[in-house]
């Protein structure tokens, strides 16, 4: 039995590796303001970044595993320097906007639930210590199955949380069911909604480190059924647990019409209404949520810059524990200095719709190169997904651009 289990948990570690990557606080925070101000009615959103999500990490695994090496270091070669170093620069101004961000959303979470437990508020630099000291811990011991394991454990505990307070808090499931019909809501700012829930869901960064984990595990061309399999693990994982996020709101807040703009919000709307026991789960599923989604932003940098020195991803050199600690320490700017998290996590966000496109055009031409994919190179049919998939970005980033125009002007 525990041969079995051991060979079910090898199979799908790398697919909870990027469930973790996707459901951070800031992918909490976008199914909870869709849930509260739309209810179930943006679900189409997230059923359809999900299922593009699919194709791009399918297309992605193909490319590295034929290829022996990522799309960062298959960038550099064929399209240039400036190519890769663009993307690179893209990736590391979502990544470090996006650990302050989800450090102080998790700083705010924590003091919550510090304070339910009576202990206090908390100092807030000292949580974030706590937090960066604990990751960096796991990150310099250099080893690659501890990592997958770790966040492996937070990503079941985020899951199991998440799913055990939809059943706790869900009230009206007539309200819910009924509004999952897809159509864009006339009110409010749906399209910077729908900008968060894909932007999190469909991220240009998720992608990317896909490929860097796939050729860490030196998977071979024997393996593409395995890594199909592994996609559909994760994007099925990200939407269930996702969805169960958006019904928590949808059926307390939004069938009581209580407008709420972050997770925080939530919190403090729906405790009288369905008491301190789905609270507290809530609380340690979005915790385990920050958690999850920080510590690959942490292993990115170092990847990245292996990846396109085409150098061995050695997570003990002196280099990359250096580059890791300084990501890191980024998780201090909204403890130390003030801000809003919430728009931090937004201005994460605005790179992906931009470098989502030009990612999938790099890509369809790479595995369409005899020279490079032999045998292996794509079909009609995934093509014609790839090229759906890249309308569907260009479509995204339309109305994204639109959302932010109306958020920020």
């Amino acid at each position: 039995m525990r041969e079995v289990l051991r060979k079910i948990y090898a199979s799908v570690a790398p697919g909870l590796f990027i469930v973790g990557y996707v459901i951070g606080t800031g992918s909490v925070t976008s199914m909870v303001v869709a849930g509260a101000r739309y209810g179930m009615s943006l679900t189409w959103a997230l059923l359809l970044s999900c299922v593009f999500t699919f194709v791009m990490l399918i297309a992605i695994g193909r490319l590295t595993i034929v290829t022996g090496d990522t799309i960062l270091h298959n960038i550099r070669q064929h399209f240039g320097k400036a190519a890769a170093i663009f993307l690179i620069l893209g990736l590391m101004v979502t990544v470090i906007s996006s650990i302050s961000g989800v450090m102080g959303i998790m700083v705010e979470m924590t003091q919550e639930w510090l304070m339910w437990l009576g202990l206090g508020k908390g100092n807030a630099v000292v949580i974030t210590l706590f937090f960066i000291l604990g990751l960096l811990a796991i990150y310099w011991s250099g080893r690659h199955q501890l990592i997958l394991k770790f966040m492996t454990l937070m990503v079941g505990l985020m899951a199991l949380n998440f799913i055990l307070t939809n059943f706790l808090i869900v009230q009206d499931s007539d309200a819910i069911l009924s509004g999952i019909i897809p159509s864009i809501p006339d009110t409010g700012d749906p399209q910077l909604v729908i900008a968060g829930i894909v932007g999190t869901t469909m991220a240009a960064v998720v992608l990317v480190s896909r490929s860097s984990l796939i050729a860490e595990s030196n998977w071979s061309i024997k393996e593409l059924k395995r890594e199909n399999k592994d996609a559909l693990v994760a994007v099925v994982l990200t939407f269930v647990v996702s969805a169960a996020i958006m019904a928590s709101a949808a059926g307390t807040l939004y069938v009581k019409g209580i407008y709420v703009d972050n997770a925080i919000e939530m919190v403090h709307a729906i405790q009288p209404l369905v008491g301190d026991l789905a609270v507290f789960v809530l609380l340690l599923g979005i915790i385990a949520a920050g958690l999850s989604s920080i510590f690959p932003n942490i292993v990115l940098l170092p990847w990245l810059i292996s990846d396109y020195t085409h150098t061995n991803r050695n997570l003990k050199s002196k280099l990359n524990r250096i580059l890791a600690t300084v990501v890191a320490l980024s998780g201090f700017l909204i403890p130390v200095f003030g801000g809003k998290p919430i728009a931090i996590m937004i201005a994460s966000q605005a790179f992906s719709p931009v470098m989502m496109p030009l990612l999938i055009v790099f890509l369809m031409i790479l595995l369409n190169k005899n020279s490079l994919m032999g045998e292996n190179k794509i079909g009609l049919w995934m093509n014609l997904a790839l090229g759906i998939t890249l309308l569907f970005s260009l479509y995204m980033l339309v109305i994204a651009l639109e959302g932010y125009v109306k958020y920020f002007v």
